[in-house]
């Protein structure tokens, strides 16, 4: 039987470069994988396309902020390089990841993150257009990012992408019909690509993050919600993001082909009351 070296690494993802999409807010997951990464040793490569935050109610956030709080976390020897672009335009996931190569040499892994909630709606008001936008970010760009990663990947060096999915197979997401149908169907086809990319050594499994609280949870929706969360509090970015960064290290090197989900335990019911 082989020697396992059973000491840990502090810095497991040195001389490795990260891709990581949708690194936009510092309120956001994908900024807290960033950060993840870049403690663990990574060069970081942080895409973000702020025309999206900006449209929404949450507003877009300062982009050099951001990116500082990236760089603070790298370690000696690493770098940070952030591109912009919208992911639904026809060549940009493959200009991402050529942007991405060209600035830092090689990507070794890549985190999708990116997505999109809303406009969306329940069966009955459904629209194409609604269907199309949540598809377009959340599923097509996920698949073409993977691919120009993949083209580009040397199978002489261990390689790993993590999709970002929601919880949309272990309950209802009332109202979010396209969002739902979007992030399934990224989860749904985990283990295809994760078997495809077996024999260039690229390890592809898919994080549902759960519930967590982005800036976007009132006390209102807290004190209703409240009893679903056993640990008595919401998730928080760096939950997921301790998950994610630890996928793309060596010590994930037999996991491939799963939908992993980091929620706390989150229960998905709510009390109906007691009778008087």
């Amino acid at each position: 039987m082989d020697e396992v070296d059973l000491r840990r690494d502090p810095l497991p993802l040195r001389g490795r470069t990260v891709l990581v999409t949708g690194v936009s807010r510092r309120a956001g997951v994908g900024y807290a994988i960033a950060r993840r990464v870049a403690a663990y040793g990574a060069s970081v490569v942080c895409h973000h396309y702020a025309a999206h935050d900006a449209e929404k109610p949450w507003g877009a956030d300062d982009l050099a902020a951001v990116v500082e709080g990236v760089r603070e976390q790298l370690t000696e020897g690493a770098t940070l390089v952030d591109l912009d672009a919208d992911l639904t335009l026809d060549g940009a996931p493959e200009q991402v990841v050529a942007q991405a190569v060209e600035a830092v040499g090689h990507v070794d892994a890549l985190v999708c993150n990116q997505g999109m909630r809303g406009p969306d709606a329940a069966v009955g008001t459904l629209t194409g257009e609604m269907l199309d936008r949540h598809f377009a970010v959340n599923t097509r760009a996920s698949l073409l990012l993977t691919q120009a990663y993949a083209r580009q990947h040397d199978p002489g060096r261990p390689g790993a992408v993590v999709y970002l999915t929601s919880g949309q197979g272990l309950g209802p997401m009332p109202g979010e019909v396209a969002y739902a149908a979007a992030k399934g169907a990224l989860a749904g086809v985990t283990t295809t690509v994760a078997d495809q990319l077996a024999d260039e050594r690229i390890r592809v499994n898919t994080v549902n993050p759960g519930p967590v609280d982005t800036g976007y949870v009132t006390a209102e929706e807290w004190a209703s919600m409240a009893p679903m969360f056993p640990f008595g509090r919401y998730g928080r970015p760096d939950d997921p993001a301790r998950l994610v960064a630890w996928l793309l290290t060596d010590e994930a090197e037999w996991v491939s082909g799963q939908v992993i989900s980091s929620e706390g335990g989150f229960g998905r019911w709510r009390p109906r009351g007691r009778p008087s």
